[in-house]
């Protein structure tokens, strides 16, 4: 469905999610087995005399229901990338739920794929001198695909009457190519 905006429908409208492959159900389930075998091998060593083993696998228990926590929250990380004739909106909902939000003209809007180094890769957009890295949580194909169809997307909207490559006479800075390899 296409949503106008003050800058007319939208020529490119998604949002990014990290993958979660554990819902709510599989979390539930891997829970309750971890809690059962470890109070299973918890009661078999308590009979045995070992009692403070126990403190051990309740604290197995605590720190995995931690990373599950941590992870599942991770995962309430949103961005949408809408593309219009006359604006390119970034909107990022972190997992606390503040949001922040960035607009670019697509005439003038660059896309780069950032390799990986040390940390994940992501998409780069810049333009006027500021950058914004977008995706990061994304796997490498997932990245490359974004980013082709990011600049498809930004080439239809230069090639739109009214956009603003139109009006000020500017001829693309090679968007269509696709993205540039940092």
């Amino acid at each position: 469905m296409e949503r106008d905006a003050p800058h007319g429908p939208a020529i490119f409208d998604a949002v990014l999610a990290p993958n979660r492959s554990l819902g709510r159900a599989g979390l539930r389930a891997v829970m309750a087995g971890t809690v059962i075998v470890s109070a299973g091998l918890g009661a078999h060593f308590a009979l045995q005399g070992a009692w403070p083993v126990l403190g051990f696998f309740g604290l197995d228990i605590a720190l995995l229901w931690l990373a599950f926590r941590l992870s599942t929250r991770s995962g309430r990380l949103r961005e949408t990338v809408r593309v219009a004739r006359d604006s390119v909106v970034v909107r990022r909902i972190a997992p606390g739920g503040n949001a922040a939000e960035w607009r670019f003209t697509p005439c003038w809007l660059r896309v780069s794929l950032e390799a990986p180094t040390a940390r994940p890769g992501g998409i780069v957009l810049s333009s006027h001198g500021a950058s914004l890295t977008i995706g990061a949580f994304l796997a490498p194909e997932e990245r490359e695909s974004l980013a082709r169809a990011l600049c498809a997307a930004l080439a239809e909207a230069n090639r739109a009457p009214g956009s603003a490559e139109a009006r000020h006479g500017r001829a693309g800075d090679g968007a269509a190519a696709g993205p540039v390899r940092r």
